[in-house]
């Protein structure tokens, strides 16, 4: 008699051993994580002035990063030097776009927040990536200290 493909799949695992998870497995903290938001969208100046700030928010145990928990404020004319300043340092990976340029209605809260949903795509992208970790020059420093300041980097 023929076997059924459910038959077949548990003969095929039924070798490995199950062991149970102990609470610190299930609940304790991972052994590498990484937690990015951006979030708090600010506007400031008036005029042709103004601009828009986000927060990013940091949290984790990978000791790529300096500290386990930081919170920074970026402009969107930060994160296009910084994507540019990673794809200089990184011929190797492929670094992913940040959000359009928006020349109309910028300051609406729809434009602010698709602005924000995709700044903070972009950076769990990066900071995310073993080979930035670890080969970035600015990759910390930008996600994490509040006294970051382009000028201090000769790119």
């Amino acid at each position: 008699m023929a076997s059924s493909p459910t038959q077949k799949h548990f003969e095929a695992t039924s070798r490995l051993q199950m062991k149970e998870q102990t609470i610190d497995e299930m609940y304790g903290v991972p052994e590498n994580f990484l937690e990015i938001e951006v979030r708090n969208p600010l506007t400031h100046g008036f005029g042709r002035k103004m601009f828009t700030d986000y927060e990013i928010v940091c949290r984790t145990n990978i000791p790529a990063f300096k500290l386990k928990s930081s919170s920074v404020r970026r402009r969107y004319s930060d994160f296009e030097w910084f994507r540019d300043v990673l794809e200089r340092e990184s011929s190797r990976v492929n670094i992913p776009p940040l959000p359009g340029k928006v020349f109309t209605n910028r300051f609406a809260d729809e434009v602010i927040e698709a602005r924000r949903e995709g700044l903070e795509r972009f950076l769990q992208i990066v900071a995310g990536h073993p080979l930035l970790q670890t080969g970035s020059k600015v990759l910390s420093a930008f996600i994490q200290d509040p006294n970051f300041n382009r000028e201090n980097y000769n790119y």
